[in-house]
């Protein structure tokens, strides 16, 4: 009896974030930061998962990010730049309170399949 493997697509393998340490204050300017809402957490860990790509500029705080099925991590914290990309599903491991603007990526309807 012959035995064949089917490997097992795992959606968490390419959706990796993204961290931009320190971006200039013109950086922050061009984007806008100032203007998105803010967000903040206790220390604690909370599992999130991202319906849309968010870019969120952390004004304090440390955070690890575990996404799910991984034991590997994304540690970042104030004066980081990050991007999450959308259908990410993690665990968010909060050392130090958060405090942080951020912006959802908007979806476009004129997007081809």
């Amino acid at each position: 009896m012959a035995t064949t493997s089917t490997p097992q697509p795992d959606s968490s393998s390419n959706l990796s974030i993204t961290v931009e340490s320190n971006p200039s204050d013109s950086r922050l300017s061009e984007l806008g930061i100032q203007s998105w809402p803010k967000w903040g957490c206790p220390p604690g860990k909370y599992m999130l998962k991202f319906e849309a790509e968010e870019t969120c500029y952390l004004v304090k705080g440390k955070v690890k990010v575990y996404p799910k099925g991984s034991s590997e991590y994304v540690e970042f914290g104030a004066g980081d730049l990050v991007t999450i990309p959308q259908g990410l599903s993690c665990t968010w491991d909060v050392s130090v309170s958060i405090d942080k603007h951020y912006k959802f990526a908007s979806s476009s309807s004129s997007s081809s399949p």
